[in-house]
């Protein structure tokens, strides 16, 4: 099968676990695991913050942050399509007390600065508190577009100006860099937090990153514990990470062209548009125009039969995600599976 279905189902690679079982592993709840440590080193180094905490998950790693940054009956300030709100099962909510105020996300992922301003609650015991503001980089439900460094520090004036705290989810934030060509760390310098997952394009098995201010990363350790995410001879999936950043990193641009080449050729197909015709990252959407004889769900079973494991992302709407162990000739035999299709 040619998985498209997510960045999220890449294995490591033999080479991979070849260093995974070689790690030199300790008790990493007791600070002795010299693989985490060097990982959170790392990744802390590479975005250009002061410390950063290894977690199981991106769900974890944004949890953690709105719960550092938010007391119980605060309020936060995200978009309507964010992960944070869509995807974490309320997390916010449901665990820390703390409301969201979900305001649009713009066709370029950003969240209009009038938006943001306008959400900001004024000091009133009707009103809870503002105190955190979400971000996200790339957007996924916005065809995974790519926010710039010059938007993000617009956003980290605002909340400067209002004694609050910015949080982003960059999952994806290295395929943000790859796509905007710049450093990483320019496009996380105004955010008080940052998390970043390994086990997406980077093609680690398991694990996120969460970065900040080494005061921010204390209590974010303390969360960690309280919510089950202390490890132990967590320097297995550490050194996965390691390897993630050193040899998988550099290979993101090449999921971005590969996602260029799908969508021209998807555009030659009757019955299909693009969300953009030049895919912002490694995510191709696909509509389904009203005379094209399959839905979502139908053309998934039809793809399948060629081979091909798409996303299914509205009724009409199919998403497809370039990675690690996507190559030229699979892109080629999926225009040909569409081509087929849609003769």
């Amino acid at each position: 099968m040619i998985d498209l279905r997510s960045d999220t189902v890449t294995l490591p690679s033999e080479e991979m676990r070849d260093v995974i079982a070689r790690a030199e592993v300790g008790d990493d709840v007791y600070g002795e695991d010299p693989c985490v440590n060097q990982l959170e080193e790392e990744s802390a180094r590479l975005l250009g913050k002061e410390s950063s905490l290894f977690i199981p998950s991106g769900t974890m790693g944004n949890l953690i942050a709105v719960l550092t940054h938010c007391d119980r009956g605060s309020e936060i300030i995200l978009g309507n399509k964010s992960h944070i709100f869509l995807n974490e099962a309320g997390g916010a909510a449901a665990l820390g007390g703390v409301h969201s105020h979900t305001i649009p996300n713009q066709k370029d992922g950003t969240l209009m600065l009038e938006d943001i301003s306008r959400a900001i609650r004024w000091e009133d015991i009707h009103h809870p508190r503002t105190r955190l503001i979400c971000l996200e980089n790339t957007q996924n439900m916005c065809g995974g577009v790519a926010l710039t460094a010059g938007y993000t520090r617009e956003v980290g004036q605002i909340a400067r100006e209002h004694n609050l705290k910015l949080h982003l989810d960059g999952a994806r934030i290295f395929n943000a860099a790859a796509s905007l060509g710049v450093d990483p760390a320019a496009l996380v310098e105004p955010v008080d937090s940052i998390m970043f997952c390994l086990s997406k394009g980077l093609g680690a098995p398991v694990g996120s990153m969460l970065c900040g201010a080494e005061d921010f990363i204390q209590r974010a350790r303390r969360m960690r514990k309280m919510l089950g995410g202390g490890m132990r001879q967590a320097g297995h999936l550490a050194a996965a990470g390691i390897f993630a950043l050193k040899n998988n990193l550099p290979l993101l641009i090449e999921d971005q062209r590969r996602a260029h080449d799908l969508a021209a050729g998807l555009l030659e197909m009757k019955g299909i548009t693009l969300m953009d015709e030049i895919p912002p990252s490694n995510m191709v959407y696909i509509n389904l125009e009203p005379e094209f004889p399959y839905d979502a769900v139908q053309l998934k079973a039809k793809l399948k039969e060629y081979g091909i494991l798409g996303g299914i992302e509205g009724e009409r709407q199919i998403r497809l995600v370039t990675h690690l162990w996507i190559t030229d000739d699979d892109i080629q035999n999926v225009i040909e599976g569409f081509r087929e299709i849609t003769k």
